[in-house]
This record gives structure tokens, C-alpha cells and sequence, in this order.
């Protein structure tokens, strides 16, 4: 099969595909024939060496296709079934491996590239939305990068839940996409003070949330827009990781709550894996929640996919097609 393969820690150009042994399913385990590829931004730390692990690899974990073949015990799944999973063992090839607990059922009307894109970042807005803090018509939320991948699910479940969605985007044309997704006010960053904008939006009460996924650039001015109690969800560093920070500085900013949290540990059951999946697939299947797959490039173009997506330029998910 064609893969991409990693035998240097580098750039984009070391994203190079090559020929590859078919992986044999063991026991528990199915293979899959991918047909969609989410790209995802664990992959550029992997690739860079932020993020350790053996060399040569595979990337990628996130992915949806049809079942091929699998092992020994695998009763849940058979040759022929539409599936995904975020847990694949090297997703940017032909084909890739999964556990069975890991993987779920694509419905019939989720096409395999919403189905990709769902299982990282649409369940990552499932989990910021409903559990690290669950969001109610009383909740007015700050959603950084509104027009990213994440951003979009996550304006759209907001709105669900009935919070006021205001928006950070860095272009007019972001900005209206995002507002598309349910965010009733959208700053751009590149123009205005997103703090002083903030405050005007909110009348200077600030935010019960700030969902957080740039880091460096936003973190610290966040902090700052909190209600009292209010909660800083730190979910990711485009911009580059945050400086340690005392711990005594969330109380004399008003007793408020930080965490760092990451979806293996917000799906980390098969059950919990399964209901999540159901409500974000389902609402995608009900047409209460799109997708958008704005970034579609072939499996040996996975290099440009990571430079599109390092210099902040792309909107929705990106998807590599094997």
C-alpha cells in the first residue's frame, strides 16, 4: 500500500510517501480501507519531534473508510462496514488498523470526509461543550479561532445549548463562517484589541468560559476577561505553549478554574466513545450540525496539507484522500 512515512523529524518535507507492508489485523483488531484522512495538529508535533515517538512512523490516528479484514475475537464489525475512529494506528496511508472497541459506525447519510472530521474535532466540541464545562442559556462563551475546525463544531453545539457565541477570527471572510455557525459576534483579532472588544461586547462582565485553543498570543488577556468563577479551557497552542503560571494568580483574578484537558481522557471508555460519537454523527446525519471539509488534498500532497494548516490559513477541516 502507499503511505506516508516519517524517517526524520523536520518540516513539512518530510512527510514522504512510500511504499509500505500491508498491516495484518492481530486479535481484537480490524483493518480498514481509509477513504478520508482528518488532518489534526497532534500530527505537526509528532512530525516535528514536540511530541516523542519512534522513528519511522506513520502519522495520523484520525480517519474514516470501510471495514477490510479482522482478527481473531472481532465479532462487532465484519468486512463491508462504514466506520471511523481518532485511533488508528498510522491513518495517512491506504489502509490502517484500529482496535474494534475503537472504532464506531458511520451512518449512511455521513459521508466518510464529515465522518473523518468528526471524530477529532467534532467530539472535542462535544466534550468542551457538554462535559469540561456544559454550557446552558445563562453561559455567554469566548470561542478562539471560531472559523477552525473545532471552532465551527463548537460555535454550533454552543448555540444548541442556547450560550451567547462570541468569536475570534482573523479575516472578514472567517468571521462570516463563523457567524454562520451560530456565533452572534465575531472579533477580528488583526483589526481591534480583542480584549478592549471583548469587554464592549459583554459590557464589561466578561465570559462564564473562554475556550482556548491558540495559547501564547491569548492565554494571559484571557485570564483577564473571566467572570468571577469563570473557567479558562486550554485545549491546544497554535501560537505556541503558555508560560507556567502561578497558581496563585487564578485567585486574584476572581477564584477562576483552569484546565488543560485532551480527548483521550473525555473518551477513553468504549461507552463513552460510542454516546459521544451517536449525538455528534447523529447530529450531522439530522442536519443540525455541518461540517465543513474546505481542504481536500491527496495523500501524497500531505506535506502541504501541514503547511496550510500550520500557517493558520485554512477554515473547517482538512482532509487528505488516500
Amino acid at each position: 500500500m502507499k503511505a506516508i512515512r516519517v524517517h526524520e523529524n523536520g518540516g513539512p518535507e518530510v512527510l514522504k510517501i512510500a511504499e509500505s507492508p500491508l498491516p495484518i489485523p492481530g486479535p481484537g483488531e480490524a483493518r480498514v480501507r481509509i477513504s478520508a484522512v482528518g488532518v489534526n495538529f497532534i500530527e505537526v508535533y509528532f512530525r516535528t519531534g514536540a511530541y516523542k515517538t519512534s522513528l519511522p512512523f506513520i502519522p495520523g490516528g484520525e480517519a474514516a473508510g470501510v471495514v477490510d479484514a479482522v482478527g481473531e475475537g472481532v465479532t462487532s464489525y465484519s468486512p463491508g462496514d462504514r466506520v471511523a475512529s481518532f485511533n488508528f494506528a498510522g491513518s495517512y496511508a491506504d489502509y490502517a488498523v484500529a482496535r474494534a472497541e475503537r472504532l464506531v459506525r458511520l451512518p449512511d447519510s455521513v459521508s466518510f470526509e464529515a465522518g473523518a472530521a468528526a471524530m477529532i474535532q467534532g467530539m472535542t466540541a462535544h466534550y468542551l461543550a457538554r462535559s469540561t464545562y456544559r454550557l446552558s442559556p445563562s453561559d455567554t462563551c469566548l470561542v478562539h479561532a471560531a472559523a477552525g475546525g473545532v471552532g465551527l463544531f463548537l460555535c454550533q453545539i454552543a448555540r444548541m445549548s442556547g450560550a451567547r457565541v462570541i468569536g475570534t477570527a482573523s479575516t472578514p471572510e472567517k468571521a462570516a463562517l463563523a457567524r454562520s455557525a451560530g456565533a452572534e459576534d465575531v472579533i477580528l483579532y488583526t483589526e481591534v484589541d480583542f480584549v478592549a472588544e471583548a469587554r464592549r461586547l459583554t459590557s464589561g462582565k466578561g465570559f462564564t468560559v473562554i475556550y482556548d485553543s491558540v495559547g501564547r498570543s491569548t492565554f494571559e488577556k484571557g485570564l483577564d476577561l473571566l467572570v468571577p468563577r469563570g473557567m479558562m479551557v486550554l485545549y491546544g497552542q497554535s501560537s505556541g505553549a503558555v508560560a507556567p503560571i502561578d497558581p496563585q494568580v487564578l485567585n486574584q483574578k476572581g477564584s477562576i478554574f483552569l484546565t488543560r484537558p485532551s480527548l483521550f481522557h473525555y473518551a477513553s471508555s468504549e461507552k463513552e466513545l460510542n454516546e459521544r460519537a451517536a449525538d455528534v454523527l447523529g447530529w450531522i446525519a439530522e442536519g443540525k450540525v455541518w461540517v465543513r471539509a474546505g481542504h481536500r488534498f491527496p495523500l501524497e500532497a500531505a506535506g502541504e496539507a501541514h503547511q496550510a494548516l500550520e500557517a493558520r490559513s485554512t477554515t473547517g477541516k482538512i482532509v487528505l484522500n488516500p
